[in-house]
């Protein structure tokens, strides 16, 4: 049976500065660089060495294998001086056989580059291209008959459920290097429901409980066995779930034939001064913040994330659209690695129940001169994803200025906006416009909105916010336009936030904090929820709760100030001081009050059971932070999100 020995300590990496120091794995070299604005991080090519000792096997019957989660974004590997693999691609498992390279005292070189090329995508995007072994290394051990390692990266097994009345086919496809195949098919508590042999079979449930995303994420395990002279000598058991999905024109979109409104969020996967080499409580805690604001949807941008958060979408019910970082600019000479890089994200994350569309591209039309190479490296794309996967639709995210009738935008199944009217382009209306006229236009194809948001953060504010401020305060008023915006549009087939978290893009010198993109509804370290965070849990919670917005807004001019209040109740009571001065009942989860506010006060707002409350103070004029914003605010941006 195979068995994996973790190669996460004592590496030595060597820099741009030709000093070795010892580092653990995962590890990135831009984790400070990276984000601090300049668009100067490091980029190139540096050096990890590894020594271990052969680890315990039986030549005669096993083999031992080398895996990578992730190495952005090409590397060279090689193990006691002799070649042993290369890969190009940041975000995807790549695996080696070592067996017969091993010795007892083993030395592990892995170049890894970063640097521009016009092969390897991505090149040109709104985001930092972090360098280094930022995901788990291991080794392997398995026996010579076991489950495919060799085929892009893949666990070598595939299971596809589809539901058939109130049951389910499931069928199970497995690459076996020898030996039979056993399937077993488990129910949630380890209960067999279905079993049998072959490494191509489908086997029949007559009741499937079906994955209902966040309402309901049922999951079955598949677990398969390879047989080799009567004993069992490899074993996988694989989470699936049972589901239907579709996506309509007029109705949006469907999961098990009912309707089932997708709202939610994008997430890029790097923090503070880590980088991208995060860790599994990292990802645990996106996911519990991305949960508390009730999304039921995440567009995992703009590469192949961890596995272990898909696993974690399975275990939650989120949907999940999957993308390559085919992104910004078409390079003729990277039309191969779109092609690998599809390839390898379809086939490692082929078995997550979460997942319904592959994504081919982002923004391919900002600075693409190869028009025509670019359309056709599309329709290349998307017959191969149909030919892979048939099971899942495909989209792509278009650019705001990639108008409607653009022939790009009509070659996936499904289709999607990165709009930002109201933020890059004055006038929140224009959102109402753009989307009534596609789909007036193309009244059957199906549109959502990739991307929109509005940079926020926590320190800027203002009492009268506008486009391009930075503050909180537009921040909030803007989603609260665009949660307005997309009820009035209830045929749109997804909506995503952009973005869940602020997020490194070391090019950004402009408005705000230099190297960062501020859309996020939580701050870049996870430890602070912006206003917006809270007006979509308002709309998407079932969770009680009231929340007063602004709180870090505590020094004011004005003689009457606002307070603005979220809450998923209906009514909110205002209390000034202890006294009540007024109640309001809403269906938009926003009430706004206007109150005196003379010297220091002590508001709390009452809604159900729930409470909160907000000091404020009034002064005669805003303290330097404020004056910094008014600088800030006189700075124009054109910036591409991406």
């Amino acid at each position: 049976m195979r068995h994996t020995i973790e190669l996460s300590q004592a590496w030595h990496f060597t820099g741009f500065d030709g000093k070795t120091i010892e580092v653990t794995i995962p590890h990135t070299w831009n984790n400070v660089d990276g984000q601090d604005g300049g668009n100067d991080y490091k980029r190139g090519t540096c050096h990890y060495r590894h020594t271990f000792s052969k680890p315990a096997f039986d030549p005669a019957c096993e083999e031992v294998w080398l895996e990578f989660d992730g190495v952005n974004a090409s590397a060279a590997v090689t193990l006691n001086g002799k070649p042993l693999c290369t890969h190009d691609g940041g975000y995807s498992t790549f695996r080696a056989e070592v067996t017969s390279f091993l010795q007892d005292e083993n030395d592990l070189q892995v170049d890894v580059d970063n640097s521009k090329n016009t092969k390897v995508y991505p090149q040109k995007a709104d985001f930092t291209f972090y360098g280094g072994i930022y995901r788990g290394v291991r080794l392997i051990v398995v026996n010579k008959a076991h489950f495919a390692l060799d085929y892009l990266g893949s666990c070598g097994v595939r299971v596809t459920p589809l539901p058939k009345g109130e049951g389910a086919d499931v069928r199970v496809q497995s690459r076996v290097t020898a030996g039979q195949v056993h399937v077993a098919l488990l129910d949630a508590q380890g209960s067999v429901v279905a079993e049998g042999d072959g490494a191509d079979t489908t086997l029949h449930m007559e009741k499937a409980h079906r994955w209902h995303g966040v309402e309901d994420p049922y999951l079955y395990q598949c677990r398969v066995q390879v047989v080799a002279d009567h004993e069992v000598t490899d074993a996988l058991t694989i989470p699936f779930g049972v589901r239907s999905f579709k996506t309509d024109p007029k109705k949006g979109f469907f999961l098990n034939d009912k309707p089932y409104p997708l709202h939610g969020v994008s997430r890029h996967q790097d923090r503070k001064g880590v980088g991208n080499a995060i860790t599994r409580a990292m990802h645990d805690e996106d996911m519990e913040l991305i949960r508390e604001l009730g999304a039921n949807t995440i567009r995992l941008a703009h590469y192949q994330h961890d596995q272990y958060f898909y696993d974690l979408c399975d275990r939650y019910g989120m949907v999940v659209w999957a993308e390559i970082p085919y992104i910004s600019e078409h390079m003729p000479e990277g039309r191969a690695n779109t092609i690998s890089q599809m390839k390898e994200l379809i086939e490692q994350n082929y078995n997550h129940a979460s997942i319904v569309c592959w994504g081919v591209s982002n923004e391919i039309t900002i600075s693409t001169k190869d028009k025509k190479d670019m359309l056709d490296n599309h329709h290349v794309l998307n017959d191969l994803v149909h030919q892979t996967d048939p099971t899942r639709f495909t989209t792509l995210a278009c650019y705001a200025m990639c108008g409607p009738f653009n022939r790009s935008a009509h070659i996936t199944d499904v289709v999607s906006w990165n709009l930002y009217l109201g933020w890059y382009v004055p006038g929140l209306f224009l959102n109402d416009l753009w989307i009534g006229f596609f789909h007036l236009c193309y009244p059957n194809r199906c549109l959502g909105y990739s991307e929109y948001g509005a940079e926020g953060m926590p320190n800027l504010h203002s009492s009268h916010p506008r486009r391009n401020d930075h503050t909180e305060e537009y921040q909030a008023k803007y989603h609260e336009f665009m949660e307005r915006c997309f009820n009035r549009h209830p045929y749109m087939w997804a909506t995503h936030v952009w973005n869940m978290f602020d997020f490194a893009a070391d090019a950004r010198d402009q408005g705000g904090e230099p190297g960062m993109n501020h859309k996020g509804l939580v701050t870049f370290d996870r430890k602070t929820k912006k206003d917006s965070f809270y007006l979509y849990k308002a709309n998407w919670s079932k969770e009680s709760f009231v929340h007063i917005c602004s709180k870090r807004y505590v020094e004011r001019c004005e003689s009457t100030t606002t307070i603005k209040v979220y809450s998923t109740e209906k009514t909110v009571r205002l209390l000034v001081n202890g006294k009540a001065v007024g109640e309001m009942t809403r269906n938009d989860h926003v009430f706004t009050f206007r109150i005196p506010l003379t010297g220091d006060i002590h508001v709390e707002a009452i809604a159900g059971s729930c409470t909160d409350s907000a000091n404020f103070r009034k002064v005669t004029k805003p303290n330097e932070s404020y004056k910094l914003r008014k600088v800030k605010n006189a700075q124009k941006s054109n910036w591409v999100d991406a």
